[in-house]
């Protein structure tokens, strides 16, 4: 695990996602063409979806992270969120070349 304080990386973790989610929900405002709006809007979505997950995390881990099973189960879903993660990152940079 890092030494991130978990109250601090949930944070920065919803920030980020926070950030993201405004970021493209604008660029999709402002954008002239339907694709372009489809894209911006399936990106918001992304980040909304994450930040959602993120704070479901947080909660479990919250209310029943010490329980036994409990926290594999949280382990499992944090990289399920990082796969997810890693391959939006993947995407985008598809995108790029």
């Amino acid at each position: 695990m890092s030494n991130i304080p978990a109250n601090q990386s949930i944070s920065r973790q919803l920030d980020l996602c926070s950030n993201q989610y405004r970021r493209w929900k604008l660029l999709a405002l402002d954008a002239r063409e339907l694709p372009e709006v489809k894209k911006c809007l399936g990106k918001a979505l992304f980040w909304m979806e994450l930040q959602s997950a993120f704070l479901a995390l947080w909660s479990v881990e919250q209310v029943r992270g010490r329980e036994p099973g409990v926290r594999d189960k949280l382990i499992v879903a944090r990289a399920n969120l990082s796969k997810k993660l890693a391959d939006y990152a993947k995407q985008t940079l598809d995108e790029i070349k």
